[in-house]
């Protein structure tokens, strides 16, 4: 690493990230764009994409109060559970540079998948719809709306950038079209993206693409590690998401600490009747529909006119729950989720996909399973207690 490198992310309690000279170069030139910048960040996995990004917000809200956070790696998002492609407006720095950070999105579609392999275009028609909403209200020119602030915009993406994912990618760069390209390579040259703007055509308007190399010299050992890790951090998201459901001075450090605190906590009561199930990537019987729900994850929804899964007309997702049970004599389902009443009241889709409760959020010694209806908080949704 060059001796010159900027330190970035020294707040006690959290790792150094040596952030190399060239890094900083691209950060800088952004930032200093005569417009509000949207930037899009790409390469293969493990390239550094999730490290830089979050170097560049910290370098982007040096000048602007706010900076919006497009969040489109469905398997490892900046700031939204797994599953989950959100738009987010951040206004403060972050102090650690080396792990993710929970927030509360602006906008939030549940894709309910760790790959866009399942479904690309509803994966594409999410981003899109995402993307045109910060146009609309965050990024209007002055014209349309005069004394309106306008915000820059970083979009993460996976790390999956060949093949199908090649085409997402490209797609997703067609459509936005951004001021910015960042393009991040590793020494590995067969895993790297083309050279160049490859998205464009011979006839379309050149992009500003910055090339820079991955601070990660030692990729191959790191790339196998990551993979090994994978659902781990997966599962460290679900853990930082759930513990929300606790005040913030209550020490939850473990797994089997919050496993035992969900076992404990009264879930919300749901009327099945009020609400309606989408399986978003399979097909179950509508005789099976609730008790599929069971002991799983869900997206917390509500619905717009025209639900669908392949237009812009998907519900707006508020977060995610864990159905702790399900009494089909009673017709309710019993829901644990941090998400704001004020907000669950509203709900009346239950989104489900593939994405699991930790093994180890299931394993509660001494204890009451955390998936049986009883310790029912009498709360319904849509209904003030």
């Amino acid at each position: 690493m060059a001796s010159d490198s900027v330190v970035s992310g020294c707040d006690e309690g959290s790792m150094m990230v040596m952030i190399p000279p060239q890094w900083e170069e691209a950060a800088n030139s952004i930032s200093s764009s005569a417009h509000p910048p949207i930037s899009l960040i790409c390469g293969p996995k493990n390239s550094g994409k999730s490290t830089f990004s979050r170097h560049l917000l910290n370098t982007l809200l040096q000048r602007y109060e706010t900076v919006a956070y497009l969040d489109t790696d469905v398997g490892q998002p900046e700031f939204s559970p797994p599953g989950c492609l959100s738009l987010h407006l951040i206004h403060d720095t972050l102090s650690d540079m080396m792990n993710p950070h929970i927030k509360t999105p602006e906008r939030c579609f549940f894709f309910g998948d760790i790959s866009s392999k399942g479904d690309p275009t509803a994966y594409l028609n999410y981003i899109f719809s995402l993307y045109d909403y910060f146009l609309e209200e965050y990024h209007q020119s002055e014209y349309d709306s005069p004394g309106k602030s306008l915000f820059p915009l970083i979009i993460n993406t996976p790390g999956w950038v060949k093949g199908t994912g090649f085409d997402v990618l490209v797609e997703m760069l067609r459509h936005i079209a951004p001021t910015y390209v960042v393009q991040i390579r590793i020494s590995v040259e067969s895993k790297n993206l083309p050279t160049g703007a490859f998205w464009l055509d011979e006839h379309d308007k050149a992009a500003n693409l910055i090339e820079i190399h991955s601070a990660q010299r030692d990729f191959r050992d790191r790339s196998i590690l990551m993979q090994k890790d994978a659902r781990r951090l997966r599962d460290h998201r679900l853990f930082n998401y759930f513990k929300q459901c606790f005040p913030s001075d209550l020490n939850i450090e473990t797994n089997r600490e919050l496993a035992r605190a969900l076992a404990s906590l009264p879930p919300y009561e749901v009327s099945m009747s009020r609400i309606k199930v989408i399986h978003l990537h399979c097909e179950v019987q509508r005789s099976e529909i609730f008790h599929s729900l069971n002991a799983t994850i869900v997206g917390l929804a509500v619905s717009s006119s025209g639900i669908t899964r392949t237009q812009c007309h998907s519900p707006w997702c508020v977060g995610l729950g864990i159905v702790r049970g399900v009494d089909l004599k009673k017709d309710l389902v019993y829901v644990i989720t941090p998400v704001p009443f004020c907000n669950l009241k509203k709900v009346d889709v239950l989104l489900q996909g593939f994405i699991e409760v930790p093994t180890a959020f299931l394993q509660v010694r001494g204890c009451v399973s955390p998936y049986m209806s009883t310790n029912v908080l009498h709360k319904l949704v849509g209904k003030e207690s």
